[in-house]
């Protein structure tokens, strides 16, 4: 995805044959290295530049909806640097063992890579503080029986990635489970092992959970069978000899990111979602994508022509509303695709809410609005999500959880603790003590994090919209 010809900067081939491909964008991919081992590159305090690893996935770092580098790993990596005042060089390598061999050729300064904090790799590596944990789950395909253990996988197709956490722990269990076999793929990250399980190509595969959460609404008839009991956690990799003042400075971030709650959020931006969907709601919508979205796409897209919001994003809430049906009516009285109560309809300009085409536009037009008037100190995607949970409860109850926030101690500009204080409003102990009174706050949080996911889908999915721009004698 990250190779585009219409970004190549230089291309520089080193003694060893490493060929580095720089590019406007700030990341380079290793292609290949000879024996020779390359001169350590400069510390960041003499460069002004940090040089990371890592590599290319929904977890660590990708192409995000707008065309600009995102990911968990690049959220961090980017923040750590703004605070440190260090320009970022992303080095994407191939796989695992590219990864590690450049790292202990000192041609990084560190990984960040969704990197388990192995025994087996402290022998080799120093990792930083640990910021996520996770359990490694095995996969299998719902279609067939679900092993309940290692013992059932004996006669069964496993899979894991080559050179992950997975391989090992499936050598220790061999140890004890003799006739347990499995292929050790090349790939990048686990969601091939997924696509190919998915496909009945294989029977069981071997993830971190975290993988396994932001991949399972692609694959509807994928689950989990059973975890491995022991918890790994994730960190940043430095060489055994790194540089001291760069890692006592990673740890005091972690330190700062974990106290101040934005650790927190950036969690919740990625995973806060993640299994919020059953089954069956997945499913549902990945149908109705193929067969009613195509009838609304071109007036979600002219909503994202009027206002500026993705239109698979205005389309992900025309399906949490209505699934996409123009006709739709609610008992107390919300119409239309977008579910429209009257007044809302009149302060947009709708006057026939059953019209597809005046719903959707008045939908994203009051959206629009509506983050608009989020105060400015919210940031997106924060903004965004409490703006949509203005969109069905209505702003002054989402001012009010924003006030129980505030007297919890919690942040009131961060949606992760939203969604904490705004169920409350249902209650009278918290209702009562607040401007507006009762409201079905916790129908809030289900509604945002409902539309988070179908966002997730249409993003992988559907494709952005870029209007053509009129020309100047038009």
């Amino acid at each position: 995805m990250l190779d585009n010809s219409s970004k190549l900067g230089e291309t520089g081939i080193y003694a060893n044959n490493t060929i580095l491909i720089d590019t406007r964008a700030g990341w380079v991919r290793y292609a290949a290295s000879a024996s020779i081992p390359p001169r350590p590159i400069p510390s960041p305090e003499q460069s002004g530049e940090l040089v990371v690893l890592t590599h290319n996935g929904p977890t660590t770092y990708f192409e995000g909806a707008d065309g600009k580098p995102s990911g968990f790993e690049y959220d961090l990596v980017t923040l750590f640097a703004q605070q440190y005042g260090y320009k970022v060089r992303f080095v994407e390598a191939d796989n695992l063992n590219d990864l590690f061999n450049l790292l202990s050729q000192h041609q990084a300064h560190f990984a960040a890579a969704g990197l388990s904090a192995l025994d087996s790799r402290k022998t080799r590596f120093q990792f930083g503080s640990p910021y996520l944990t996770v359990k490694q789950q095995i996969i299998y395909n719902t279609a067939e029986d679900k092993p309940k253990n290692f013992n059932d996988l004996k006669n069964l197709r496993v899979e894991v990635v080559a050179g992950t956490s997975h391989v090992e722990t499936l050598r220790k269990v061999a140890a004890k489970v003799p006739g347990l076999h499995w292929t050790e793929m090349q790939a990048k990250w686990d969601e091939e092992s997924l696509e190919r399980l998915s496909r009945g190509e294989v029977d069981a595969v071997l993830v971190d959970s975290n993988e396994f959460d932001i991949a399972r609404k692609f694959y509807t008839n994928l689950d989990v069978a059973f975890e491995v009991p022991q918890a790994d956690q994730l960190a940043w990799a430095f060489p055994k000899i790194s540089d001291p003042v760069l890692y006592k400075q990673t740890q005091q971030f972690f330190q700062q990111i974990s106290h101040d709650g934005t650790l927190k959020r950036i969690i919740d931006r990625y995973y806060g979602h993640a299994d919020r969907l059953e089954e069956a709601d997945v499913a549902g919508f990945l149908d109705k994508m193929h067969s009613v979205l195509p009838k609304f796409r071109k007036f979600f897209q002219e909503a994202q022509t009027l206002t500026g919001i993705d239109w698979r994003l205005i389309a992900a809430i025309g399906y949490q509303e209505s699934h996409w049906d123009p006709y739709a009516t609610s008992p107390t009285g919300v119409r239309g695709l977008m579910m429209m109560t009257t007044d809302t309809a009149d302060r947009m300009g709708v006057n026939d809410r059953l019209d597809a085409r005046q719903s959707i536009l008045g939908g994203a037009r009051y959206l629009a609005m509506l983050i608009d008037q989020m105060p400015l100190k919210i940031e997106e995607p924060d903004r965004t999500w409490m703006a949509l949970a203005a969109y069905n409860q209505g702003q002054g109850h989402l001012e009010d959880a924003r006030v129980l926030a505030q007297r919890r101690k919690l942040n009131p500009a961060a949606w992760c603790d939203i969604k904490q204080t705004m169920p409350l409003l249902a209650s009278s102990a918290h209702h009562s003590t607040v401007k507006h009174g009762f409201c079905r706050g916790g129908e809030a949080v289900v509604f945002v994090e409902n539309i988070r996911t179908y966002y997730d889908i249409l993003l992988k999915y559907e494709q952005p919209f870029k209007p053509l721009l009129m020309s100047k004698n038009d």
